[in-house]
């Protein structure tokens, strides 16, 4: 099993660090054709605006889309929720309309209102999840086929439709790799 994560920009190391501490072979995927060598694909935190023009321009839209189609997990944290979600701020987004969301923008604050939070979430078992949000997107709504894994006041911060599992934020800056381990049992299941 190969994962890879997007490289183009943000937190593609530490995914990187998380899995490979997980036993699985993880590879930096910088260019469109590196995608068919991996069975998932991370989508990491960063900066959206940037990440969809460096996805437009790198010609990722439409390989990405390929792959989700094809059933191969595909797994989006922060600003990856962002460029995943089918909408955001009410407006239906052209990129990958991966997932039935609308997302907001920075909802959670400005950098100097980040959070640290444990959040309950039963499909990762007992024990809360310390939850590291930055500059954090608000999932507004979600379609009747998303899974809502985990809320914090109130507003859901962990999902997942069929193949695509998303989190608003950052499982890879917390030493707790419970969260990759779901994404890593979504690919065991496909290989079965």
């Amino acid at each position: 099993m190969k994962v890879g994560v997007l490289a183009l920009q943000g937190a593609f190391r530490e995914h990187i660090r998380v899995l490979q501490s997980l036993g699985v072979d993880a590879v930096e995927v910088r260019l469109p054709g590196e995608i068919d060598e991996v069975d998932g694909l991370i989508i990491p935190g960063g900066e959206s605006t940037t990440m969809r023009k460096l996805m437009a321009d790198y010609r990722f839209v439409d390989t990405v889309k390929e792959f989700a189609a094809a059933g191969k997990p595909v797994f989006g944290t922060c600003a990856g929720l962002i460029v995943m979600a089918g909408r955001v701020d009410g407006k239906k987004q052209d990129l990958l309309n991966l997932i039935d969301l609308d997302v907001e923008r920075n909802a959670y604050g400005r950098q100097l209102e980040s959070r640290e939070v444990d959040i309950p979430c039963e499909a990762l078992g007992e024990e809360p999840f310390h939850a590291v949000f930055i500059r954090a997107p608000r999932i507004r709504g979600a379609g009747p086929a998303v899974e809502k894994l985990a809320l914090y006041r109130g507003e859901v911060v962990l999902a997942r439709q069929k193949n695509i599992l998303v989190a608003a934020f950052h499982p890879e800056l917390t030493g707790d790799a419970r969260v990759h381990k779901l994404f890593l049992q979504m690919l065991a299941r496909r290989a079965r």
